[in-house]
C-alpha cells in the first residue's frame, strides 16, 4: 500500500493560506464532506437548504458571517448524531437582478422592459444572474463551507417553480390563503413590491413638506386641526387618530375654533407669543366617535366601512404635530393596522407608478410627489 499525501503538522498557530489549501485539497480527494453525510446513513434528518444569494453580485463580508453561522450549526448537528443534507441554491430573479440589466441595456422601468422585449429581457436576466459564479464558488471553498454545489436549487428552474406552486396549490386547499391588503416599500419606478433586503441601502434623507390642515367637524362650527409630512396621502383620509388619555382643548384663533393637543398650542402662537383663547378642556376619549367632512372629496367610501371619524391609536404623540393624527390606511403600516382594528375605509387612488389616478381630477397621471 502506497503512503497517502504527506501534509505538514499543523503547528499551534498558523496562519499561511498554503495551509488552508492543503486542508482543502485533502477535504477534495478524501470526499469528507461526502463521508460525513453517507456515514449517518439512517440517522435523523437534519435537513438544510441555504437561504440563496444572488450570483450577479459579489460576495461581502456579511455573507462570510451569515455563512460561518450556517456551517457552525450543520457541522454541531453532525456531531450530534444527525444526517445533515446541505443544499445550495442560487436566487436567480428579482429587483437586484433586473436593475443590473437595465442598467446595461440603459433602460429603466417596467415600460421600458416592455417596449425591449420581455422575452429577450428574461433571457439577459438568466444570463446576468451567474456573471459571478466563480467568485462564488472560490469563496465557498476559501471559507470552508460545506454545502452541495452539484445540484444547487435555482429558483428560476422550473421544477423549482412548479414546486412553489404546488406548495400554494395545497395551502389553497385547505383554506389558508386569502385576499387582503399589505403595507410593503414600493418602487413606482419598478411598479413592484420590494423586500427588506433590496430597500438595505436605499434609504436617503431628504425634505418634504409638512402643512397644517382643519378639518370640518360634522354639525358644528370647529375644526380638528392635523398635521402631515406626506399631504399627497390627504385624499386617501377616512380617520383622525388622538391619544386616549392625552389633554386637547377647544381654542379660538383667528376668528375660527380649534381642537388640537393642549401640548402642542405653541404652533398657533403668533410672531409676539399671544396664545390663542382656551375655550374648553378635553381629554382624547371625549372626541372618540367624532365625526368630521371629509377634507377632498375625490373617493367615496364603501359600504359596510367606517369613515371620517375619530379613533384612538397608541403611536401618537406630543413632540410634534397637533397631537391629532391624518390616517390613510392605504399608506402606512400603522395606519392600516387601525384601520384593519376600526373597520375603516381603504382609500387608494395612486396608480402601480406612483401616479394619481382619474380619481383625482386635478392631478391625474401626475406622480404624487409632484403633486
Amino acid at each position: 500500500m502506497s503512503p497517502g499525501p504527506l501534509y505538514p503538522p499543523l503547528a499551534r498557530k498558523f496562519h499561511d493560506a498554503r495551509s488552508e489549501e492543503l486542508i482543502s485539497d485533502f477535504w477534495k480527494e478524501d470526499g469528507t464532506f461526502r463521508k460525513s453525510i453517507d456515514r449517518r446513513e439512517g440517522a435523523p434528518d437534519w435537513v438544510f437548504y441555504e437561504g440563496p444569494p444572488t450570483a450577479n453580485g459579489l460576495p461581502g463580508v456579511h455573507h462570510a458571517m451569515a455563512r460561518l453561522c450556517k456551517d457552525v450549526m450543520c457541522r454541531f448537528k453532525t456531531m450530534t448524531g444527525h444526517r445533515v443534507v446541505r443544499k445550495a441554491g442560487w436566487d436567480t430573479h428579482g429587483l437586484p437582478v433586473e436593475r443590473a440589466v437595465e442598467k446595461t441595456l440603459g433602460i429603466q422601468g417596467s415600460q421600458a422592459i416592455q417596449e425591449y422585449g420581455l422575452g429577450p429581457f428574461n433571457e439577459k436576466c438568466r444570463e446576468s444572474v451567474w456573471s459571478c459564479k466563480s467568485d462564488w464558488d472560490e469563496f465557498t471553498e476559501k471559507l470552508g463551507y460545506w454545502v452541495d454545489l452539484d445540484d444547487p436549487y435555482i429558483t428560476y428552474d422550473d421544477r423549482y417553480i412548479e414546486t412553489v406552486w404546488w406548495i400554494l396549490s395545497r395551502f389553497h386547499a385547505e383554506g389558508m390563503l386569502y385576499q387582503g391588503h399589505k403595507v410593503v416599500p414600493y418602487c413606482p419606478v419598478c411598479g413592484t413590491p420590494i423586500s427588506s433586503h433590496e430597500m438595505a441601502n436605499s434609504y436617503q434623507t431628504v425634505s418634504d413638506p409638512s402643512i397644517y390642515v382643519k378639518l370640518k367637524a360634522a354639525g358644528a362650527d370647529e375644526f380638528f386641526l392635523t398635521w402631515t409630512t406626506t399631504p399627497w396621502t390627504l385624499p386617501s383620509n377616512v380617520a383622525l387618530a388622538v391619544g386616549r388619555d392625552f389633554d386637547y382643548v377647544r381654542v379660538r384663533h383667528a376668528g375660527q375654533v380649534l381642537i388640537l393637543a393642549e401640548a402642542r398650542l405653541g404652533v398657533l402662537a403668533g410672531e409676539d407669543g399671544e396664545r390663542p383663547e382656551v375655550l374648553e378642556k378635553l381629554k382624547g376619549a371625549d372626541l372618540l366617535g367624532r365625526r368630521y367632512e371629509q377634507l377632498i372629496p375625490f373617493v367615496r367610501p364603501e359600504e359596510g366601512k367606517e369613515s371620517f371619524v375619530v379613533v384612538e391609536a397608541d403611536f401618537v404623540t406630543l413632540d410634534s404635530g397637533t397631537g391629532i393624527v391624518h390616517m390613510a390606511p392605504a399608506f402606512g403600516e400603522d395606519d392600516y393596522q387601525v384601520g384593519e382594528r376600526e373597520n375603516l375605509a381603504f382609500f387608494r387612488p395612486v396608480d402601480a407608478n406612483g401616479r394619481f389616478t382619474a380619481e383625482v381630477e386635478p392631478w391625474a397621471g401626475l406622480h404624487v410627489k409632484k403633486a
